[in-house]
Parts: structure tokens; sequence; C-alpha cells
């Protein structure tokens, strides 16, 4: 049996598109989709298309850095909004809390006077109790309801400059125009109006979209209590249908032990694994961790390769050279088991070429995880990466 799709076919045991049609996810197959590889082609075109917005700027982050990035996204909004464009944007409070420019009451206040609605996602009350876990850890645009951007990127200037500490910080987004845009709206608005009350709504919206390049793609959202484990079950149902390889880019690879045990499983069937992690990351104690992981799947014949050029932040799987994902969710027990997250998974033989050319380019400036090379590390941070791995679940 075969799901047909744009005149493609694939075998149903090989894709998701029949587990997510049975799960109500939004498929749209009218969609053209652009890769954005890094963090200057995410901003300048993500400026050019809200330079053209004639009705709506909506953009859900987990955070906004105080940066230079950040300056000019507000000024840009700023001047769209006294053309009377409406501008809104949700951002997380433990996620601006904790980057170390985060945006301040006063750099609120001048943002809402220049006429941008901005709200925090889950304010910041004591005891924080309530901030351990269901973050929004989105990253979604959405302008005029025509065009939309999902992936890893935050709004900071370190994804354009890098960190001293760290070096390049690598990553990945995708421009969306397309029947997919409004499902992405539908996310956006229904945050927007929880957390404001209002009742934001209505065709001006949801704009109808022409047939485009008739790129099929689903968008996977993880909502606390409604969808909790939609997202890691297209995971776990990608995973279980790969016939000859499955590529991996995972920034804190601390994966459910579902996801430990699909990857097993593929390996058990002669699928290639291939997995590629940071050698440099922005969290202390979870690199240990990840390396703890990474070294019990190399065991079992995964190929790992360590990213040394820096953070290689990106959200991305491919499957079989037919379909693939980007997206805000790592893998790990925070985006798959808490916080809110989106995915776009992509049924298109084009778009997973692209990623395999990157990871293949990013291949080249990695070290490959060897026996010798995991002797290298010390049998100290050996012990903290078990116990980090012990802890997965808390981090």
């Amino acid at each position: 049996m075969a799901i047909a799709v744009r005149g493609q076919d694939f075998d149903s045991d090989s894709l998701v598109l029949s587990f997510l049609s049975g799960q109500d996810a939004p498929i749209t197959e009218n969609n053209r989709i652009k890769l954005l590889n890094g963090g200057r082609e995410k901003f300048d075109d993500l400026f050019r298309e809200i330079e053209k917005a004639q009705h709506h700027v909506h953009l859900e982050y987990f955070n906004f850095r105080n940066d230079s990035i950040a300056g000019l996204l507000f000024n840009l909004l700023a001047n769209k909004a006294k053309q009377g464009v409406e501008v809104r944007a949700v951002y997380d409070a433990f996620g601006n809390w904790s980057n170390n420019m985060p945006l301040k009451k006063r750099h609120l206040d001048s943002i809402r006077k220049s006429g941008i609605e901005i709200v925090p996602f889950d304010p910041l009350y004591f005891p924080f109790i309530n901030h351990i876990s269901c973050r929004d850890h989105r990253k979604i645009a959405v302008i005029d309801g025509r065009t939309a951007y999902i992936g890893g990127i935050n709004i900071a200037d370190y994804y354009i400059n890098g960190l001293p500490e760290i070096g390049e910080w690598r990553d990945m987004h995708i421009r969306i125009e397309g029947s997919a845009v409004g499902y992405l709206q539908n996310i956006f608005l229904s945050i927007w109006n929880k957390i404001t009350g209002q009742e934001i709504d209505g065709i001006q919206y949801y704009p109808p979209h022409d047939d485009l390049d008739g790129k099929t793609l689903a968008i996977v959202d993880r909502i606390p209590k409604k969808l909790p484990r939609q997202l890691e079950e297209t995971y776990l149902k990608s995973i279980r249908s790969a016939k000859t390889k499955i590529r991996i880019v995972s920034p804190y690879f601390l994966p459910t032990s579902a996801i430990k045990k699909e990857l097993k499983k593929a390996m058990s069937r002669n699928v290639k694994v291939e997995i590629m992690i940071s050698a440099k990351l922005d969290i202390k104690f979870t690199p240990d961790g990840v390396f703890h992981v990474a070294h019990k799947l190399m065991k079992k014949g995964a190929d790992i390769y360590i990213y040394d050029s820096g953070f290689h932040h990106s959200k991305i799987m491919t499957v079989d050279d037919k379909f693939c994902t980007v997206g805000s969710a790592n893998l790990d027990y925070r985006s798959l088991r808490h916080d809110y997250e989106t995915n776009a998974f992509i049924f298109d033989y084009e778009i997973t070429d692209e990623l395999n050319k990157i990871f293949d380019a990013d291949m080249e400036k990695s070290t490959k995880m060897t026996p010798e090379v995991w002797k290298k590390r010390s049998v100290w941070k050996r012990f903290v990466g078990w116990i980090a791995n012990g802890l997965s679940p808390l981090l």
C-alpha cells in the first residue's frame, strides 16, 4: 500500500502521514518552503517580509534578547505599527529571565509605547514553582496570514556573531507560504487569546492561499495536557518507519527512553543512524549527559559526530532521504514531555536532500566519536555524564 503525495509514492510504513491523519494533525499539500540555514539568512528573510506587512505581524518566541538584532526588529515593528499594522508578540517569561540580556521593564514599556503589543507567557511570581515546566519554547512568526517562520532560532545576535566562549552558533529555520500558515496562525492566536483574554480572530487573519509548490507538510504541535505526546509519538513513528537511514542533529540530546529504544531497534534492522552533537553547549552539566547517551548509542552501532566549529543548536531529523523535520523541539524530556513546542514534518525529497547536504558539510567540521576519542574524556567527565543521564527527565 502506498500513500500518494503530489506525484510521489511513499510506502505507508516508511512515512508518518497515515499516523498523523489518524491524529487529526493538520496536513497540507500546497506549500512553498525555504530553508534558512543560520541566523543571518533567517533574520534577513524575516525582516524583508515584515517590511512588506500590510495587516499584522505575530511573533511567538522563547526569548527576545536585548541586543542589536532585537533593537533592529523592534524599531522595524514600531514603524509598521505607525503605518497601522497590528503587531503582537509573545515571549516566555522564564526564557526572558534566564537569558543574560533580558528585556527589562523599561524596555518593555518603551516597546509598548511604540504601538507594539507584547506580553509574557507564564509571568514570574514567587515562589516560581509554576515555571519549572510547561515553558513556551516555540519560535513562530506569522505575517499577514500568508507567510510563516518556524525553527530553532530565537531573537538574538549570537545567531549571527556567535559567542566568545562557544564560537559559532549554528541553527536552522524555515519559511512557509501556503495553507500550513493558517495552522501556525491558529497556534499563535490560541496562546495570545489565552494570555490576554482577547478574542482575536476572523478571516483577515486567515487569507486564502494559492496552490504553490505543492510541498506537503504537517504541523505537529505539543500542548501540555491537550496534546502531550503527539510530538514524541510522531518522532517514534518516524524512527520506526525508517528503512535505510536516520540523521539527527539535536543540541541537548538526552532523549526519552522510548526514543532511545526505537533508535536501537532501527539499528538492529540495519538502519544507518547518524547523530550530530556539539563539542560545546551553553548549559553546564548537560554536555556530559549528551556525550554519555551518544557513547551508549555508538556502542550499539550509531555513527556519532561531534561538531567542533561552535554550537549546533539545530533541531533536525531526516529519514530515508524522503522526509524530515525542522522545529523548536529538542530530543529531550523537556521538549517532548513538558514544553509548548512546534515542528514541521516535511514530506519532500528536495528539502530533505538540502538538509542532508548541510549535514554532510557539517560533518567536515566534526570529529567522529570512536572508542579512542571516548577514552580521552576524563573519568570525572564520564561520571558526571552518567549522573546527568540519570537526571535527564529533570533537565
